[in-house]
């Protein structure tokens, strides 16, 4: 079955809710989880478009990544699953797929927020929708509830 799995976390609703169907379908397989946190650079035409002094600093987006890897991970201990983390810096469906490669990841588990309309979709496309295109396996989608 999936003896490696590999969930994309950010901390997120829809994060933590891929993060605890992770930990049920980890128990089931008895799979090696590994959780991977992107920090994705800020385009340079939004570099343009923004003063400089909105433009997080990387030093902190990195650190604020970093913090919530180390949670998902606590959250996973905690259920009794051991995970290993891994930091990442690029294009997310990129940087996912390169370390589902490394790691012969069986699933990519991301949670999906559903957006508000159709602008939402358009401006921040579908990080699920490409990485269908691009996974090396399978890919478990995770949403949460409709409210």
């Amino acid at each position: 079955m999936y003896k490696t799995i590999l969930l994309a976390y950010d901390g997120s609703e829809a994060g933590r809710t891929a993060l605890l169907e992770c930990s049920d379908l980890a128990a089931i397989a008895q799979s090696q989880v590994h959780l991977i946190a992107v920090v994705q650079p800020i385009p340079a035409a939004v570099l343009y478009e923004v003063v400089i002094s909105e433009v997080p600093d990387a030093a902190d987006e990195t650190e604020h990544h970093r913090r919530v890897l180390e949670e998902g991970i606590a959250i996973l201990r905690e259920r009794g699953y051991p995970a290993q983390g891994h930091l990442a810096r690029g294009e997310p469906v990129e940087q996912i797929c390169e370390a589902a490669r490394r790691l012969a990841a069986h699933l990519i588990i991301v949670g999906h927020r559903r957006p508000k309309g159709w602008a939402e979709r358009w401006w921040k496309g579908s990080l699920g929708a490409s990485l269908l295109d691009a996974s090396p396996c399978s890919v478990l989608i995770s949403m949460p509830a409709k409210r």
